[in-house]
C-alpha cells in the first residue's frame, strides 16, 4: 500500500527554535528532519504533548549576498516519539515531534 499524502514533503535539515507551547515560553533549538506546506517534523530537547499549540521559527539559509529569512510558524502537536526512530539518524536532540502548520510568515533578518 502506497503512503497518501495531501502535501508532499521535502527532507530539509534546518535550524528550528521553539518559541511557545502552551502559551508559555519555551526557547529550544533542534532541527527540521521534513517540512511541508501542511506541517513539519523536527527533533528537539524538550518534551511536548500531543495537542500543544506552538510557535517556532525555521531559518532558512542565506543565498549569496542576503541575508536570511526565517519562517515563523504557529500549529499544533499531533505526535511526539521517543528518538529511536532509524529514518531519523543520529541527533543530539532525544525527541521526534510532528506538528501541523496552521499558519505562517516570512521575517527578514
Amino acid at each position: 500500500m502506497s503512503e497518501q499524502r495531501k502535501n508532499q514533503r521535502f527532507e530539509l535539515k534546518l535550524p528550528i527554535e521553539l518559541v511557545k507551547a502552551g502559551g508559555e515560553g519555551i526557547p529550544q533549538v533542534g532541527e527540521t528532519r521534513n517540512l511541508s506546506s501542511g506541517g513539519v517534523l523536527f527533533t528537539s530537547d524538550g518534551r511536548l504533548q500531543k495537542g500543544d499549540p506552538i510557535e517556532f521559527l525555521v531559518t532558512l539559509p542565506a543565498q549569496g549576498d542576503e541575508s536570511g529569512l526565517r519562517l515563523r510558524c504557529m500549529g499544533k502537536v499531533v505526535r511526539v516519539d521517543e528518538r529511536d526512530l532509524p529514518e531519523l539518524g543520529a541527533s543530539r536532540h532525544p525527541f521526534a515531534i510532528a506538528a501541523t502548520l496552521e499558519r505562517h510568515e516570512f521575517l527578514r533578518r
